[in-house]
């Protein structure tokens, strides 16, 4: 196993947007790991569809926020499914020192709900960025910090203005 220490943030990232960047900025400066890996999803567990297609997103990802510290990882989207990130966290322990997993305050009303749950919420710190509108309830979570960000953006908001 490699001895760098990691922080995971996956997600649809459909399409990525500065909110994204926010984040990722955010937490290489307060987060003491040697490197990011953003893992967009081959399909959000959650949802039925994507809006661009998951090579689109990678590309896109890859331009967006490939740089010495972050990696993209096309683990997700090579298994050609939706993966629980429980899988995707014992992939990554098996090469790296995961500390932390980067969500979105907006996950938090439903993580318990996320496969194998009760096992991710031992193994790592959960790292939550705060988003606009979202409330900050981390009482579901055993180790968490909280990543200052509001980026007043969503994909979601990107997706209608473009439709």
């Amino acid at each position: 196993m490699n001895s760098l220490k990691v922080a995971l943030f996956g997600g649809s990232f459909d399409p990525p947007h500065f909110g994204h960047r926010a984040i990722i900025d955010s937490a290489l400066r307060e987060l003491s790991i040697d490197r990011l890996i953003i893992i967009p999803t081959f399909l959000n567990p959650f949802k039925s569809k994507s809006h661009l297609s998951a090579k689109e997103r990678l590309a896109l990802a890859k331009e967006y926020f490939s740089s010495k510290y972050v990696e993209i990882s096309d683990y997700e989207i090579e298994q050609g499914k939706a993966t629980p990130t429980a899988i995707t966290l014992r992939y990554f322990q098996n090469i790296y020192s995961v500390k932390y997993i980067i969500i979105g305050a907006d996950n938090l009303s439903s993580i318990d709900k996320w496969h194998d749950f009760k096992w991710l919420n031992s193994q790592i710190t959960w790292i939550v960025a705060t988003r606009n509108g979202y409330c900050l309830d981390t009482s579901k979570l055993k180790d968490f910090k909280i990543l200052q960000v509001n980026a007043n953006i969503s994909s979601t908001e990107i997706r209608n203005k473009t439709i």
